[in-house]
């Protein structure tokens, strides 16, 4: 859900798309600088850059590749228990990842109930058999 000043900064930018006010822009089509540490404090700018030539990443980026790997299993499983028990597994990582951010719950990433949820919906009561007296 937005907020009445986030809806009207979002429409912004929309029309500023659609008139193409963003094409052209400096380093347009040319990739990212990655090694540009400028938002980085001073003091922390050699300790980040020994973890990442050491290749450790920090702990939301490492939760987050667990959350893909496991989404990945968990749409290739077909057992309905194994299934329900990596589900559950797999929403406690998300709400581990969202405690990490300073954000609002709009930018939160959603849990997986709703799999539960549709699983149930289309499971039909089985029919009773009517009998003739």
């Amino acid at each position: 859900m937005f907020s009445g000043f986030d809806k009207i900064v979002e429409e912004r930018i929309k029309s500023a798309q659609r008139k193409g006010q963003f094409d052209n822009l400096e380093g347009s089509g040319k990739s990212l600088r990655l090694d540009d540490d400028r938002h980085i404090p001073e003091e922390l700018r050699l300790a980040y850059k020994m973890l990442k030539n050491a290749d450790c990443a920090p702990p939301e980026i490492e939760l987050k590749k667990e959350i893909l790997k496991t989404e990945t299993l968990l749409s290739e499983m077909t057992e309905t228990a194994a299934k329900y028990r990596l589900l559950q597994k797999l929403n406690f990582m998300i709400m581990k990842l969202n405690t990490f951010r300073d954000t609002t719950i709009d930018f939160e990433m959603p849990q997986h109930y709703m799999d539960i949820l549709a699983e149930h919906v289309d499971k039909k009561p089985p029919q009773k058999e009517k009998r003739s007296i």
